[in-house]
């Protein structure tokens, strides 16, 4: 019997054993959903009228009338479409940039914002963004001092909600770090954001402090100094990356730094704003994703753009996305989210940049591709989320409406379960 069979069967004859005694009948309650539509993103299909059984955490079963177990919760959204958990492969949760007090910048905002309310602070964001139908995130670094991996774990323990985090940890950069204004020790002045490595042995050495404290995914920076990577050290890192199982992530906003990280391999082409279409086509032609963050105009104000320049830089990006889906790029939804937009939650700013897809031509079930299996499976976490499947973890959400007619439907969400946890009630 194997180590999950066995941990199961124990817990079958526990939860028996205590309802016995209670005077209750022998059976162990798990969930029945009552789904008015499931959406398969793998095909893009809409099937009517189905029950998923909840047991466990887990999906034991999905199909039309299915018999529901004695005892078992129904949760009835047979008026809602019902599909797998969000994801957000570009997250800072515990980060908040005011374009007022810390001028746009990180090295302000982790000197002015200490540790422990940067923690708060992730806590507040993930309840946020789990209540929004954001089940797994993919936090990239500007978390200080393994913050994220600390709210990784806080999340698991139980001791708050919040979605699976897929920590980054600190920032690998060149030496100065991501921006002019940075110390050249990350150290220095207390901003332990990023990891300066410049030779072979530096770059190795951050890697493996990066997974010895709990990272899994590694984030670069390939621009940002006039100094930076080349196609040689990306790969170097993308190598010894590799070797222990975790990918990585290039932050490249401009086009000689997408072009290095494309030439060097990386996993995953952070914002990607000036990719040009040779770059693209480049990155489809490896498989390499674009994780795209296309602002919305309200979040670009927010970072402090005046409007008519909010403007010009979303519709130069949602222009950048169309061209992405033209050129047949896999893309992957992230948001990079750092600046309150006022009167919206972290999780409700998220779901704004549907609509930035939806501009940029993009199909309902090419967007819920990129924020559930195709986010899935560049997060590696494929074998447990991304799907609605017999075995897969219950991440479910529900919203109303048909996001495969009417992508702003994945605004409206009205359900959210996590592993077999309602979070939010229709």
């Amino acid at each position: 019997m194997s180590k999950r069979a066995r941990k199961s069967s124990r817990r079958i004859i526990v939860c028996a054993f205590l309802m016995l005694a209670a005077g209750m009948p022998a059976y162990c309650q798990g969930s029945a959903i009552l789904a008015g539509g499931l959406i398969d993103p793998a095909t893009g299909q809409l099937t009517a009228d189905q029950t998923i059984l909840v047991d466990g955490g887990k999906i034991t079963a999905i199909g039309r009338k299915l018999p529901i177990p004695k005892g078992a919760k129904v949760i009835d959204l047979s008026n809602d479409t019902v599909l797998p958990g969000l994801m957000d492969a570009h997250t800072h949760l515990c980060a908040n940039v005011d374009a007022k007090w810390d001028l746009g910048d990180f090295w302000i905002m982790a000197m002015q914002r200490r540790p422990g309310y940067r923690a708060l602070l992730g806590a507040a964001n993930a309840r946020e963004m789990l209540q929004s139908g954001f089940t797994t995130v993919r936090d990239v670094g500007n978390s200080g001092d393994y913050l994220d991996v600390d709210l990784k774990k806080s999340i698991e323990e139980g001791l708050i909600p919040g979605p699976t985090i897929v920590p980054a940890g600190r920032i690998i950069t060149p030496y100065g770090g991501q921006f002019w204004d940075h110390p050249a020790k990350p150290e220095t002045l207390d901003n332990p954001e990023y990891l300066v490595a410049d030779s072979k042995d530096e770059l190795r050495k951050a890697i493996r402090q990066n997974i010895y404290w709990g990272s899994q995914v590694i984030k670069i920076v390939v621009d940002g100094q006039r100094y930076q990577y080349d196609a040689e050290d990306v790969s170097f890192i993308v190598s010894e990356a590799h070797a222990a199982g975790v990918k990585v992530a290039a932050h490249a906003q401009t086009e000689k730094g997408a072009r290095v990280a494309l030439e060097g391999g990386v996993d995953s082409i952070e914002h990607g704003w000036r990719m040009t279409d040779n770059d693209l086509a480049l990155a489809k032609s490896k498989g390499i994703v674009l994780v795209s963050t296309t602002f919305t105009i309200s979040e670009l104000i927010a970072d402090g753009m005046e409007p008519d320049a909010a403007k010009r830089t979303h519709d130069r990006y949602v222009e950048r996305l169309r061209k992405a889906y033209e050129i047949g790029v896999r893309v992957v939804f992230g948001t990079d989210l750092m600046s309150v937009v006022p009167g919206q939650t972290r999780g409700e700013s998220a779901l704004d940049y549907v609509d930035s897809f939806t501009e940029a031509g993009v199909s309902g079930a090419d967007i819920i591709r990129a924020m559930t299996l195709d986010a899935a499976q560049l997060l590696g976490v494929e074998k447990k989320h991304g799907l609605l499947k017999k075995g897969m973890d219950a991440d479910i959400v529900a919203v109303t409406g048909n996001p495969l007619k009417d992508p702003s439907s994945l605004k409206k969400v009205v359900f959210v379960m996590k592993g077999g946890e309602v979070y939010r009630k229709p």
